[in-house]
């Protein structure tokens, strides 16, 4: 009997956020793997730069293929990796980012920011998250996973935040996006708190050659946990598009929230 051969899955690694721990996938990751061959990193707490980062990350991706990989990162991970994608493009096949920037936008924010969470006692951070929990997660994110997102985050460390919000302060890509070859999907959540996702969505695509915008209707910043998200549909949606490539600005379509359009 001759068996016909299983296609390997395509790898796929997946850079968390500024809490670095990669937890937060733990709803997409069975979504994923129907697909991909997953790869969850978790990030150094000690960095001073991206660029140990970008190192970091890319033995993760050796790690995960000997060939080219899709990247998808959330927040602080989407400018990881469009950082490594700028240092590496060799080696990446595609880039999804969500709720991401090109450059966190009020400096004064960050300063301010990194100085409360040196003041504030550690032990307080899991009060602080469930004040601002409704306002960070999709409304329509059930409270036990909230609770659960709660728990996860009990992993983190004062000095991994620390150390990302100073990365932070030095980062700025905008003049460099051009310079990315690999197609990009931006995912943006148009009820975001923390950063004007879809605003800074729009930015990218319009400076990045071969991008893709889509707008999460009704989701928060914190939105890998809620019930109606599949990362995995989304992806499938967006590598069998036919529509060609071209280098205008989003318009029309684009504005429509849950609509993938190719630029």
């Amino acid at each position: 009997m001759i068996w016909d051969e299983v296609p390997a899955k395509e790898p796929l690694v997946l850079v968390p956020g500024i809490d670095g721990t990669g937890l937060l996938f733990y709803k997409q990751v069975p979504l994923l793997e129907r697909r991909f061959a997953v790869t969850a990193t978790r990030l150094r707490d000690g960095a001073r730069v991206m660029d140990e980062l970008v190192a970091d990350l890319h033995r993760s991706v050796a790690g995960a293929s000997d060939g080219q990989v899709t990247l998808l990162g959330e927040s602080f991970g989407g400018a990881l990796a469009l950082s490594y994608a700028l240092a590496h493009p060799e080696r990446v096949g595609r880039l999804v980012i969500l709720n991401s920037f090109p450059r966190f936008g009020s400096p004064a924010r960050l300063w301010l920011g990194y100085h409360l969470l040196r003041a504030t006692p550690w032990g307080m951070m899991r009060l602080l998250r469930q004040l601002n929990g409704r306002r960070m997660h999709s409304a329509q994110t059930d409270p036990q996973e909230i609770r659960r997102f709660l728990e996860l985050m009990q992993s983190t460390t004062r000095e991994g935040y620390l150390s990302r919000l100073q990365i932070l302060r030095e980062y700025d890509i905008r003049e460099r996006l051009s310079s990315i070859t690999a197609p990009v999907l931006y995912l943006a959540s148009d009820r975001d708190a923390l950063v004007p996702s879809v605003d800074q969505a729009r930015l990218m695509t319009s400076l990045t050659p071969r991008a893709s915008l889509r707008i999460l209707e009704g989701h928060g910043h914190s939105c890998l946990i809620a019930p109606d998200l599949d990362l995995s549909a989304i992806l499938h949606e967006w590598t069998t598009n036919d529509e060609p490539a071209t280098t205008r600005r989003p318009s029309g379509p684009a504005e429509t929230p849950g609509h993938l359009v190719t630029l």
